[in-house]
């Protein structure tokens, strides 16, 4: 069947919450045994706890993706528990808003070593499992912002996710002879805890508005792109990157997007 990922083993990192709980869910629920990757204790059992009750497998495994040895000990310990690898999603970010001029270092090393360094280090790290195996999948978590378009007070942020852009192009030719993919999923606006922090709810209709599919993402849109990737049917897509927007980078104007639909009669 098309997109199963049956005896398969897959990291996900943040699968506490949000757009990592619906990869993991999903995951699972294509027959992967999942690790849950977080720092977050309480989400990331609870994650494990949905997962398992709907008859699925999954482990939760505390990692601190800023950290090196935090990162390396989640591989190993993955590999010691189910013997093996064969996926790795690196999920798990960091998103502080200051003016370029005044943004913190301690800030932007924490946006790189979160954001953007657990792609090499878990590619460190797990490419000798996955080359005694014949092959794998690393499957990053990008964003529109920074690689499609542009948002004010998010340097660092949009730094890191273009690095990770960039990252895939020669990880994928350095691998692609053995079978190790690499691919990114850029996400467009997404339906998660984190939003709040962007918009409320009536702040969220008015962004959603200007979207030509006319609503927010939800974590699972991204979740079942991931899928993709990690699945046997791609192995022979390597070095790309996917948004999944609703369209929201389409339009030369998402103004223009809203008052056409709003002629038709077609509002949210």
């Amino acid at each position: 069947m098309f997109g199963r990922l049956d005896d398969k083993v897959a990291i996900v990192t943040g699968a506490g919450q949000g757009i990592g709980e619906g990869i993991a869910k999903v995951f699972a629920q294509a027959g992967a045994k999942v690790v849950v990757a977080s720092r977050s204790v309480e989400n990331s059992k609870q994650t494990v706890a949905e997962i398992k009750e709907a008859g699925n497998e999954a482990i939760f495994i505390q990692t601190d993706c800023g950290d090196r040895e935090s990162v390396r000990n989640l591989v190993s310990a993955t590999v010691g528990h189910y013997g093996r690898l064969d996926i790795c999603v690196h999920n798990a970010a960091v998103f502080a808003m200051f003016p370029a001029e005044e943004f913190p270092d301690d800030e932007l090393d924490k946006s790189l070593n979160v954001n953007f360094k657990p792609c090499m280090w878990l590619t460190q790290d797990a490419v000798k499992y996955m080359r005694k195996q014949g092959g794998g999948r690393f499957i990053f978590t990008s964003s529109v912002t920074g690689p499609r378009v542009a948002m004010p007070l998010t340097s660092a942020y949009v730094a890191a996710k273009g690095a990770m852009n960039a990252y895939i192009k020669t990880a994928s030719l350095e691998f692609a002879r053995e079978n190790i993919t690499f691919n990114c999923v850029e996400p467009g606006y997404i339906l998660t805890e984190a939003m709040a922090h962007l918009a409320d709810e009536e702040g969220q209709k008015e962004m959603a508005s200007y979207i030509p599919k006319g609503a927010l993402g939800m974590p699972e849109d991204i979740a079942y792109c991931m899928l993709y990737f990690a699945s046997d049917e791609a192995a022979y897509v390597t070095g790309q990157a996917i948004a999944v927007d609703g369209g929201s980078c389409i339009p030369e104007s998402p103004v223009q997007v809203r008052e056409f639909y709003e002629e038709k009669g077609q509002t949210l």
